[in-house]
């Protein structure tokens, strides 16, 4: 072998190798894990809206399953429970992403319709 390299096909093969992974290493960026807050913040968000659809969807089917079982309806139960499960998923992912936290019934007060403070000196 003329060239000057390895004697062996293999042996130059893996120095050719060794070479690219080296300069490939050398051009990218590694990605590590993340301390951003706002990345966490959207991946636990993520999460949220797949469990929370999946489990209603999941739960409500499997009452109507067993109502149809007690009752001996099969498979409208199952059905229409399943539906039931979908439109209450959409409902928790519609509260997740527009930050509806708040209790049945319970309102915040905004700036404009709180009742604003008197002043009662002007009133003396």
């Amino acid at each position: 072998m003329s060239d000057g390299g390895p004697p062996d096909r293999l042996a130059r093969l893996n120095a050719e190798l060794n070479r690219a992974a080296q300069t490939e290493r050398g051009s990218r960026k590694t990605v590590s894990a993340s301390n951003d807050p706002a990345l966490q913040q959207g991946a636990g968000l993520g999460m949220r809206i797949g469990i929370e659809l999946v489990v209603s969807v999941i739960v409500a089917t499997g009452l109507g399953w067993a109502f149809d079982k007690w009752l001996g309806t099969r498979p409208w139960g199952m059905i229409v429970l399943f539906f039931l499960g979908v439109a209450a998923g959409m409902v928790n992912v519609y509260r997740a992403v527009t930050g509806v936290k708040m209790a049945v019934g319970f309102r915040r007060l905004d700036e404009a319709s709180a009742p604003k403070a008197q002043d009662w000196d002007d009133e003396e």
